[in-house]
């Protein structure tokens, strides 16, 4: 009998990279069956046990498959400094930070659990303001900074800077208008539940649109290679 010599291209086999994705998206099914049944509660809407997976997996396929173009030192710390200062607005118009006086007494660490990608969720309060960590948002964020990141260093690198500083600039600007929107429409009591209905749904779709439009633009490729 002649012996199998069939052979399997490896460039129709996934890379490393989207391995460990999928191992990633494998234990995150895992870690919510875990935590369903150990905590006995319910699913009452499954948009919202999904939505924070969307943006931690979307986040990661982003990051780990983006590298930034090589630049100066001056252009990197330029570029790290708008990433900061992005991620900071982004904190605070979606509430992550804020600042207020709520006095001395309601002060402290907190710490309450919650759906996977929901929780833990870690808030500290200060006479001066809080900080309160939502795990998907705060890595979805972290990730949108970094696409900042590598745009700018890519637009400074690049001879259609100007395109790619244009497209990135639309790009990342939809997430800080989506959350102004929000708030100037939940500012009357009448569209408050409306708003609070939709706000994840619009706001999950504006961050997938935003990531995509990060990683897929025009100009020299950031992609890492697999």
């Amino acid at each position: 009998m002649a012996a199998n010599t069939a052979t399997v291209d490896p460039e129709t086999l996934p890379s490393e990279r989207t391995l460990w994705l999928l191992l990633l998206v494998a234990v995150e099914l895992l870690v919510l069956a875990a935590y369903f049944v150990a905590t006995g509660e319910r699913v009452l809407d499954l948009r919202y046990v999904v939505y924070p997976f969307v943006w931690i997996n979307v986040a990661a396929y982003a990051v780990v498959h983006t590298a930034p173009v090589a630049g100066s030192k001056r252009t990197k710390v330029a570029a790290a400094a708008v990433a900061v200062g992005y991620l900071a607005l982004l904190a605070w118009l979606v509430g992550i930070v804020g600042l207020h006086d709520v006095g001395a007494e309601a002060t402290g660490l907190s710490v309450r659990l919650a759906s996977p990608g929901w929780g833990p969720i870690i808030a500290y309060v200060a006479p001066f303001g809080h900080v309160t960590l939502v795990p998907f948002r705060v890595l979805g964020y972290l990730a949108l900074s970094y696409l900042v990141y590598a745009t700018v260093v890519e637009a400074a690198s690049s001879s259609v800077g100007g395109l790619v500083g244009l497209f990135s600039c639309v790009s990342c600007a939809l997430p800080i208008v989506s959350s102004v929107g929000a708030s100037l429409t939940g500012s009357t009591t009448a569209a408050l539940g409306t708003v609070y209905a939709f706000s994840l749904d619009a706001s999950t779709l504006v961050f997938v649109v935003a990531v995509a439009l990060l990683y897929w633009r025009p100009g020299v490729s950031v992609r890492a290679s697999a």
